[in-house]
């Protein structure tokens, strides 16, 4: 399989906030790319949001803004057309909501939530946490909530299920945003 797994940190609860992003490229099921970038959201912090990431407002005060980050992003989204996330739904939210708020043209792409692909695999767990998925995948969740060990993990995770199950089956899951 080729495709991208993304992660955003937020410093708040909106969705347009992102502090941190991280973009892992897969090609051939191997993980072949990365790029990670603190954020400067140019909005507050929340201390929940702190709390859950460990980012501060002084550790992004020299970041890039967001448009400064989507020209490497949006080089990632062309040549990788399925993009995928543990929760999708949150990450294509700062996506969208970051690109609406910067007059930024949103891309289409298809986007595949391995959150959604591990209830559908792993039937009558306690959550589907991205932590507890990769506890039973073995996989090594070094610094969960960070965006690039997150990303890094999301990736291993469907990997993982490719190997183990259908890929028509899995590809019934990706869906276009």
């Amino acid at each position: 399989m080729n495709f991208i797994a993304i992660d955003f940190e937020t410093a708040n609860s909106k969705r347009d906030s992102a502090c941190s992003v991280a973009v892992v490229v897969v090609r051939n099921n191997q993980i072949t790319d990365k790029f990670y970038s603190l954020i400067n959201p140019e909005t507050e912090f929340n201390f929940r949001n702190v709390q859950i990431h460990g980012i501060k407002e002084q550790d992004v005060i020299n970041a890039p803004t967001f448009p400064q980050i989507w020209s490497h992003i949006e080089n990632f989204f062309r040549r990788n057309k399925l993009v995928i996330a543990h929760n999708a739904t949150f990450d294509n939210s700062v996506i969208k909501k970051s690109l609406e708020r910067y007059g930024i043209s949103k891309p289409d792409y298809l986007s595949l939530d391995t959150l959604k692909t591990s209830k559908y695999f792993y039937k009558d767990l306690d959550n589907y946490k991205l932590n507890t998925i990769s506890d039973i995948l073995d996989i090594n969740l070094k610094n969960h909530h960070n965006a690039l060990a997150d990303s890094i993990a999301c990736a291993e995770i469907l990997i993982s299920q490719s190997n183990q199950f259908d890929l028509d089956t899995i590809k019934e899951f990706v869906k276009l945003k």
